[in-house]
C-alpha cells in the first residue's frame, strides 16, 4: 500500500465510485498484510513507502538470483516500485523473466520496474515498458534547450572510468522519481569542460558529483554553484588512491561549503539523500 494508493482509494469513495465499506475492507486488508512480510531469508519491508517516501530497495550483493527473484516478486506483488541495486545479468535475466516491464542497465547495476497504477489491475504500470540492451552505453544527454524545464538533479562525474557509480546514481534518481541529467567526463584534469558548462550547474537543484582519483572535483563545483552537491567518491585510481579512501577523504576535508560525502561508490545513497532534499522542499 502507498500513499498513492491511499489517495487514490479516497478519491474513489469521494467520488462515489467506491462504495464506504468497500475501501474500508482495502485498507484493512492492505494494513493486515503489512508492515512486511516474512521470507526467512528476508523479511520485506512494505510499509516503507508509507514512512519515507520511497519503497525498500534491494542490495543485491551477496544475494543469490533466486532470493533476488523471489524479494522482487514480493515487491512487486504490492504493487511497489522495484529497484534492485549491484545486480549481476544473471539476476537481471531472472527478474525480467519472472516480471514484465523490468529495465536491467548493465551499465548502473540496476534492475527497474514501475509500479502498479492504484487501482488498476495486476500488472498495469505508471509508466511506459522501458528496456536496456546489456551492454549499451548510457546516453550522455546534450544541453538543455533555451526555455526547457532545468534538471532537478544534475549528476557530474570526473571522467569515464566514474561511469558505473554515476549512472547508478542517475537511474535510482530516476527511478525516485527525479529528473536527472548528465555532464560526464568533466574532471578537473581539463577543468575547461566543466566551465563551459557553468551554466547547467547553476541550473540544477541538486548536484550530485561522483570522482575517484584524488576527489578533487566536488570542491571545484561546490565553489561555483549555490545548489547542495552530493559528493560521491568512486575506487577508481592507482596503488595510493587506497580504492577510493584517498578521494572519500579528501571529499570529507573539502573547504567548499554545502558538501555532504557518501560512502566509496555509493551513488544510490547520493540519489536517495538527493529524493530527500527535494521532497523536504
Amino acid at each position: 500500500m502507498t500513499d498513492a494508493t491511499i489517495r487514490a482509494i479516497l478519491a474513489a469513495v469521494s467520488r462515489g465510485d467506491t462504495p464506504s465499506d468497500d475501501a474500508a475492507a482495502r485498507l484493512i486488508a492492505a494494513f493486515r498484510a503489512a508492515p512486511y512480510e516474512d521470507l526467512g531469508f528476508a523479511r520485506v519491508d512494505h510499509h516503507r513507502a508509507v514512512r519515507q517516501g520511497q519503497p525498500e530497495v534491494v542490495f543485491g550483493l551477496g544475494k543469490s538470483t533466486s532470493q533476488v527473484v523471489e524479494i522482487s516478486r514480493r515487491i512487486a506483488g504490492r504493487g511497489h516500485a522495484l529497484l534492485v541495486t549491484r545486480a549481476t545479468p544473471e539476476m537481471g535475466a531472472a527478474v525480467s523473466a519472472e516480471l514484465t516491464h523490468c529495465r536491467y542497465d548493465v551499465i548502473s547495476r540496476t534492475i527497474v520496474r514501475p509500479p502498479t497504477e492504484p487501482g488498476a489491475p495486476a500488472g498495469a504500470l505508471t509508466g511506459a515498458p522501458t528496456s536496456a540492451q546489456p551492454g549499451a552505453q548510457p546516453t550522455v544527454q546534450p544541453a538543455p534547450q533555451a526555455g526547457s524545464k532545468p534538471a532537478e538533479v544534475l549528476v557530474c562525474c570526473a571522467g569515464t572510468a566514474d561511469l558505473p557509480v554515476a549512472e547508478e546514481a542517475g537511474v535510482c534518481g530516476e527511478a525516485m522519481g527525479l529528473t536527472v541529467e548528465r555532464l560526464y567526463d568533466v574532471g578537473v584534469a581539463g577543468i575547461h569542460r566543466l566551465l563551459d558548462a557553468r551554466n547547467r550547474l547553476e541550473a540544477a537543484r541538486v548536484l550530485i558529483v561522483v570522482a575517484g582519483m584524488e576527489g578533487a572535483l566536488p570542491s571545484v563545483v561546490g565553489g561555483l554553484t549555490a545548489a547542495p552537491v552530493i559528493a560521491v567518491p568512486t575506487s577508481v585510481g592507482y596503488g595510493a588512491s587506497f580504492n577510493g579512501l584517498a578521494a572519500l577523504l579528501a571529499m570529507l576535508n573539502s573547504c567548499a561549503s554545502g558538501i555532504a560525502v557518501m560512502n566509496i561508490d555509493n551513488g544510490f545513497g547520493a540519489a536517495a539523500l538527493a529524493a530527500r532534499i527535494l521532497r523536504s522542499r
